[in-house]
């Protein structure tokens, strides 16, 4: 297995990892968990899939089995009259229907040194989730982050206790007819 870091355009020509993982995003989001995600050509993806997104993603060869998405905090996408910063802060603002905006008890960061994980996914084996968020936590640091924000079921935040991380939660949990979620925030260590 290897767990590639990939950034455009840096990693162009591997860039057909990223595809395979949108798709594999579709197969537990949308056909497995029926959550109502937008997908087209068998593909999950929304506006935090930009070209500044960076891709972890874990694969034997180019067998994609796993992979998270990070976003930093500091960066805005305009989509029309509306404009994107990440997911959780977003949620935060009332710009997402279906997230309720109690995800935090205060406003999110804007920060060059934070970002947020999300789409994190792997096919069913925890050595290959924590080898994505071990490769992460590496990515993040020699990036000179120093904090990353999570959104994910509160088996997350127990996940991320078990790895040495202590993360704090944002809020409270919530959910809605996807289940129920939780945002936290973990020091870069």
């Amino acid at each position: 297995m290897q767990i590639s870091v990939l950034k455009f355009p840096a990693d162009i020509t591997h860039w057909h990892l990223v595809k395979s993982f949108l798709l594999l995003r579709k197969e537990v989001f949308v056909d497995k968990m029926d959550w109502p995600l937008f997908h087209a050509d068998s593909m999950e993806f929304e506006q935090y899939d930009t070209l500044t997104s960076v891709y972890i993603i874990a694969h034997e060869e180019d067998k994609v089995i796993g992979g998270a998405r990070l976003v930093r905090t500091d960066q805005n996408q305009s989509f029309g009259k509306i404009i994107y910063s990440y997911m959780i802060r977003d949620a935060y603002l009332e710009n997402l229907p279906g997230l309720p905006s109690e995800i935090c008890s205060q406003e999110p960061p804007v920060d060059s040194n934070v970002w947020e994980l999300t789409r994190f996914t792997s096919l069913n084996n925890l050595w290959v989730g924590r080898s994505i968020l071990e490769k992460c936590n590496i990515f993040l640091k020699e990036e000179g982050a120093t904090e990353c924000l999570f959104l994910g079921p509160p088996a997350f935040l127990r996940m991320a206790r078990t790895m040495g991380y202590n993360p704090k939660p944002l809020g409270k949990i919530t959910g809605n007819q996807d289940g129920r979620f939780l945002a936290f925030s973990c020091d870069v260590i």
